[in-house]
């Protein structure tokens, strides 16, 4: 795969300005340079593209730099961002159609697809991640969250599985292929703005082992991957597990993972709420996190509780204490009247799984 990626991008490098005038034909050349607005296609000289230079480096043909931004990346890139592809296998498909074609103005594929391009971490590119992706039941990723002790499993509607999700360590490196955990991050009105992917292990055992298993893409200040429809009270957190393991406890109530500690201090409030529990980790900067979304819900009328772990998050306090020990520490967190609506109900039936 990593050869084969690294062969296909040398090749259309050789060729760099036919690729750049099929795909980004909004630019123009410019010197030494192809200037176009984004790797997308958009009018601009924001992002240039070398038309000349050696085959490898820094300096190589093909390579392209978008100083708004400071993304960088390489022609394969490029067909995949213009085109608005998601899986490795379609770029490859689109780059050697490409290469067979005559020049100079061979007949674009990607211009006769039925989806118009997406912009490199787009809400589009989001939304179209989470539409290829598939329910978790029965997959790796299910897996993945039970050996993190994560059993309540019913009604994930925010999350799915796609089996051969893009995962490329920097922009000099060839795009791997790893199976992922999806989820969609939404706002108030439902509607998806981004994606969270956590790229797993073949075995479903761990994450994978890449540098950087987690990314986000898309519009996420604000938003968060909500489980449950909130009203008047919910839970909010940072991470996913953190968020689950919760879930887990108390699986009546509405919760939102912001995915990090600076997104959940930036999270809007439904107009209903009335009371937010936020989730805590024991760091510096979940402390911070915690403390400014508790004044931001002060100030907007809400009451905000913090919901503390024993150990360092909830998942920890899952694994290492049980899901008994985690209830039981909830409990006397809760508001008294919330205890009756959301655990007492669990203590007569049981956690769903």
């Amino acid at each position: 795969m990593s050869s084969q990626a690294a062969e296909l991008a040398r090749r259309l490098a050789r060729d760099a300005e036919a690729v750049c005038r099929h795909y980004l034909s909004n630019g123009r050349r410019q010197g030494r340079y192809w200037l176009v607005g984004d790797v997308t296609n958009s009018p601009g000289r924001s992002l240039f593209v070398r038309l000349t230079g050696p085959e490898s480096g820094e300096g190589a043909a093909g390579k392209w730099t978008d100083a708004a931004t400071g993304e960088h990346g390489d022609l394969l890139d490029v067909i995949r961002e213009s085109c608005g592809l998601v899986d490795f296998h379609d770029v490859v498909g689109e780059a050697r159609h490409f290469l067979s074609l005559p020049r100079p103005q061979p007949p674009s594929a990607c211009y006769t697809r039925k989806q118009s391009p997406a912009p490199t971490g787009s809400p589009e590119s989001a939304r179209r991640l989470f539409a290829m992706s598939q329910p978790i039941a029965g997959t790796i990723a299910e897996t993945y969250l039970r050996k993190r002790g994560i059993t309540a499993l019913h009604e994930l509607h925010a999350l799915r599985f796609h089996p051969r999700c893009y995962y490329r360590p920097d922009v000099d490196a060839p795009t791997e292929v790893w199976p992922a955990l999806i989820a969609a991050v939404t706002d108030l009105a439902g509607k998806i703005t981004g994606a969270h992917r956590t790229w797993l292990d073949p075995s479903g055992r761990d994450k994978a082992l890449v540098d950087t298993p987690r990314r986000a893409m898309g519009r996420l200040l604000g938003h968060g991957v909500r489980f449950g429809i909130a009203t008047d009270v919910m839970a909010a957190g940072e991470g996913l597990e953190t968020m689950l393991s919760l879930r887990s406890a108390l699986p009546a109530l509405p919760m939102l993972a912001a995915l990090s500690a600076n997104h959940l201090a930036a999270i809007l409030f439904p107009a209903t709420l009335r009371r937010l529990y936020v989730a805590r980790d024991r760091d510096p900067a979940g402390d911070l996190a915690v403390a400014t979304l508790a004044e931001r819900a002060h100030s907007a009328g809400i009451e905000a509780l913090t919901l503390t772990p024993v150990l360092g998050d909830f998942n920890e306090d899952l694994r290492e204490l049980g899901i008994d020990e985690l209830r039981a520490a909830l409990r006397i967190q809760l508001a008294p009247e919330d205890v009756p609506r959301f655990l007492l109900s669990v203590d007569a039936a049981g956690p769903r799984r």
